[in-house]
């Protein structure tokens, strides 16, 4: 057995006010089972996805002249692990504002109302120009967003005129699904519909609009019209639990009455920005604070599935998700403390059955996994959070083949500050990742000058029988739970500045790491505060 607690010290040579005076020495015992579980987590093809806010759109993709080289870097980076694109959509809030005119030369026009937000425009309207971004980012698919919230009729007929030009431009194996409305289920507490508007309003209005566009469709692009083509996801609701309209009553008023809905989605926020009492440590680097924020989500999902009007299993996924609502908050939804929360929240995601999450962002937005472009505001440039991307990524591995997708189970850790988990392909162990969400300071308060080190949690894991050998090891780290750059993956940068967001070796961190298992089966692991580290028992 092999000790694998060596480290680049420029990793873990800090201090924090909030660390004991010497580092962790007590190891926590971890069985991994031989085989998963009958009920364990799969993944659909792809998983790790986006959703971009609509107004965002055109500065994440570009135009046929000048595509987002950028962008589209960051996202093959992703498909190296999984060999399968992010699937992306183009929606959020503003795809309910958009109003489309065919005679506007530019792809959008828009006016911020700071009382309303100040980080994307509420007044918009968009041209044919706007699909043009849909052409630039190769072997990509994409979810549409059509304006369900503006109901007048000029807005309906501009919902009508735009649907020749979306389908076109996502025809040639561009289109993944329709999406109609984004969380519809608040319109009557927001004033777009009266405060009466119920379930079965919402269903009927939803109703006759996917019908209207698959008539406009039917005419630009027939084939797109068809019954295996013509698919949305559904209903987009903010799952905010008791406020708004309730997605399991709109799917007992027969949402689903043209088996047109191919994905249950759902959106998830963990807290909200501006949400009093919420830290990193207690809100998002925490493992029960994860677990009750998907089980509404879960609970949701169950209800709907066993619904005499579910006569079919549909997957369940979140169409939009990240941090904090209100577009995140400085000094959390930026920081790596937030990338180790997307680790966790979307593996306890996945083994918990839902299948797809499409983590949100937008222009300048905190919670951004990367900015497009250059502004007053955020410069361009791979933000830290995108690197949480790349180890969820980097666990489920290969998802090309559909008869060799992982099985994902999560491993139960005694501390709500740290999770682990197991994925298993064909029924063999494949990978164990372990997750540390001790909150870790690396810029703030750093007091202590005696020397003392970063802590270091040791993880000792019972193997099943029979799997020895060298095996490699994978390590998500930065200076500290606070940190807002200098992340690496495996000892690699994916930063904007170093090669346009393609991989970069960082010279001063550790790569390639190796740790050998013995005839005993037995493994033990360090694991350093505010990190994680991906074991690879398939290579």
């Amino acid at each position: 057995m092999a000790s694998v607690l060596l480290l680049a010290t420029s990793l873990i040579a800090v201090s924090c006010t909030s660390i004991p005076s010497k580092p962790t020495t007590n190891s926590t015992d971890i069985t991994i089972p031989k085989s998963p579980p009958a009920n364990a987590g799969v993944p659909l093809q792809p998983f790790v996805s986006f959703s971009i806010e609509f107004s965002s759109f055109p500065d994440y993709a570009g135009n046929i002249s000048h595509p987002n080289n950028f962008s589209n870097n960051l996202l093959d980076n992703l498909a190296e692990f999984t060999k399968l694109k992010p699937l992306v959509r183009v929606g959020g809030n503003t795809a309910d504002f958009a109003i489309f005119n065919q005679s506007l030369d530019k792809a959008i026009v828009g006016s911020v109302d700071p009382a309303k937000s100040p980080d994307y425009p509420t007044t918009i309207t968009i041209g044919p120009a706007f699909f043009e971004s849909y052409l630039t980012w190769p072997d990509t698919h994409f979810v549409h967003g059509f304006n369900l919230g503006k109901n007048s009729t000029t807005a309906r007929q501009a919902l009508i005129d735009s649907v020749p030009f979306a389908c076109k431009a996502l025809s040639d194996d561009r289109l993944a699904y329709w999406e109609l409305g984004n969380e519809p289920d608040l319109m009557n507490l927001e004033l777009v519909r009266p405060s009466t508007w119920n379930e079965s309003d919402y269903v009927q209005e939803w109703l006759t609009w996917s019908r209207n566009i698959r008539k406009a469709m039917q005419k630009a692009c027939p084939d797109l019209a068809s019954n295996d083509k013509y698919k949305y996801i559904a209903p987009s609701f903010a799952g905010t639990g008791n406020l708004g309209l309730d997605p399991v009553l709109a799917w007992k008023a027969d949402l689903d009455t043209d088996r047109d809905i191919a994905l249950i989605s759902s959106h998830n926020y963990i807290s909200g920005a501006d949400a009093l009492g919420v830290t990193l440590q207690s809100t998002l680097m925490n493992h029960s604070s994860t677990v009750a924020s998907i089980a509404k989500q879960l609970n949701s999902s169950h209800l709907i599935s066993t619904l005499p009007s579910t006569p079919r299993k549909i997957p369940f996924i979140l169409g939009e998700s990240n941090s904090l609502y209100r577009q995140g908050r400085p000094g959390l939804s930026n920081t790596f403390g937030a990338a180790l929360w997307g680790v966790d929240f979307n593996l306890w995601s996945v083994a918990n059955h839902i299948q797809r999450i499409h983590m949100h962002q937008g222009t300048n937005y905190r919670y951004q996994a990367w900015q497009p472009i250059d502004t007053n505001i955020t410069s361009k440039g791979t933000k830290v959070p995108y690197y949480g991307n790349v180890a969820v990524a980097a666990f489920l591995g290969d998802l090309s083949s559909a008869d060799a997708l992982p099985a994902i189970v999560n491993l139960p850790l005694p501390r709500e500050r740290e999770a682990a988990y197991a994925s298993y392909v064909k029924g063999k162990l494949a990978k164990v990742i372990v997750v540390n969400l001790d909150e870790f300071n690396a810029t703030a308060g750093n007091e202590f000058v005696d020397g003392y080190e970063r802590p270091v949690e040791k993880y000792s894991l019972k193997l099943p029988h029979g799997l020895e050998g060298s095996f490699g090891v994978r390590r998500l780290m930065a200076n500290g739970s606070d940190a807002v750059s200098g992340v690496t993956f495996d000892g690699f940068s994916y930063n904007f500045e170093l090669d346009g967001g393609l991989p970069v070796r960082q010279t001063n961190v550790t790569s390639g790491e190796t740790v050998d298992v013995g005839h005993g089966g037995m493994l033990e692991i360090g694991v350093p505060w505010s990190s994680a580290v991906i074991l690879d028992f398939d290579n």
